[in-house]
């Protein structure tokens, strides 16, 4: 029987605990002025948390959500400040709870793995195996149920304190991403359904955190049931490989029936079997057994970017310091492909040099 922990709340809320989760929340963002009134009062503030969170009066506040286009345009939702110190409060104690149990082919979110690990990862089970099913799942965060997520953390939270938390910042999430979201019925819904409580905003650490939580239960049941040891997962985008694709084929239908029982769906179009030799779309890049590209509205994107940061320092409104951490992030990103002559083509208009 798995374990479940059962006295976390006073941890949680222990103002050592609140302490570390202020300093966590605050870090690369102390010039923000919610966190600067936040620290100008820093020991009473955390002091007033502590005691709404012991005394159960905790209300999260609303969130300031806006679009940014990546690729696709997301609505991304950000909590208050002080809501955010309460995220990471909760996630010091009930993420190592969790992380444990979590395969190592899991990237997203998570110390020591990332983006360019899950890179590498894919392209050498391309090198490995001729076929490839990509799968991605249709509307992930705006689908996330509320009822099945508290029942996953519940099968290893068992204090009733830490659960009330839990609901109360799923609670406040819900509803964020409801323009996003167009409904789905599975099997044995009523017209109720539709008042189900659903969505993690994007931008939180605990919709970060709990979406692997969500999502460990499709890995575990690819590596358990599937068998499926060439495998890996990024967020909501996963990828399978092996030697024969109707083997493929038919674990694309086992996984789609698997996801219904969590209330999600694969996306129609974007879930397919191919040979890796055509390319695989993948985090930016497409990948090939013996090379990487970086995909091209990346770099479109990169030098529209590019043109409007050397503006914004012809006009006063960007330091030089600035200008060039983004610019060497972006190179730093790029670098993980074959993109030595799309960088010097991007770069060619020198960028202006540093006063030291």
């Amino acid at each position: 029987m798995a374990k479940t922990y059962d006295n976390l709340y006073g941890q949680v809320t222990d103002f050592r605990n609140l302490c570390l989760a202020y300093r966590k929340a605050a870090r690369g963002k102390r010039g923000q002025p919610a966190v600067a009134a936040f620290e100008f009062d820093l020991e009473g503030q955390l002091l007033r948390l502590q005691e709404e969170l012991r005394n159960r009066t905790y209300r999260p506040g609303p969130y300031r959500s806006f679009y940014v286009q990546e690729g696709k345009r997301r609505l991304i939702s950000a909590a208050p400040f002080r809501d955010r110190v309460v995220h990471h409060a909760l996630c010091n104690l009930i993420e190592p709870i969790f992380e444990r149990t979590f395969i190592a082919d899991s990237y997203a979110n998570r110390v020591g793995r990332g983006t360019h690990r899950a890179l590498d990862r894919a392209q050498a089970l391309a090198q490995r195996y001729p076929y490839v099913l990509q799968c991605d799942i249709e509307q992930f965060f705006p689908s996330v149920d509320h009822a099945v997520l508290r029942d996953i953390l519940a099968r290893k939270i068992a204090d009733p304190d830490a659960l009330w938390l839990i609901a109360r910042i799923l609670a406040s999430g819900e509803g964020v991403l409801r323009s996003e979201y167009s409904l789905v019925y599975f099997p044995g819904d009523d017209l109720f359904a539709v008042h189900r409580p659903r969505g993690l905003p994007i931008g939180n650490l605990t919709s970060q955190f709990w979406a692997n939580v969500y999502l460990n239960e499709l890995d575990q049941f690819v590596k358990r049931t599937l068998h499926c040891h060439a495998y890996l997962r990024y967020v909501d985008d996963f990828v399978l490989f092996s030697e024969d694709k109707r083997q493929l084929w038919a674990s694309k239908a086992a996984i789609g029936e698997f996801l219904a029982g969590l209330r999600l769906t694969l996306h129609g179009r974007e879930s397919t079997v191919y040979p890796v030799s055509n390319g695989i779309p993948f985090l930016g890049f497409r990948l090939y057994p013996t090379h990487r590209r970086l995909k091209r509205r990346n770099g479109v994107s990169f030098a529209r970017r590019l043109r409007q940061w050397y503006v914004a320092v012809a006009e006063g409104e960007l330091e030089l310091p600035e200008l060039h951490a983004r610019v060497q992030g972006w190179i730093a990103h790029a670098e993980h492909g074959n993109t030595w002559g799309l960088r010097r083509a991007l770069l060619a208009t020198p960028i202006p040099r540093v006063e030291t």
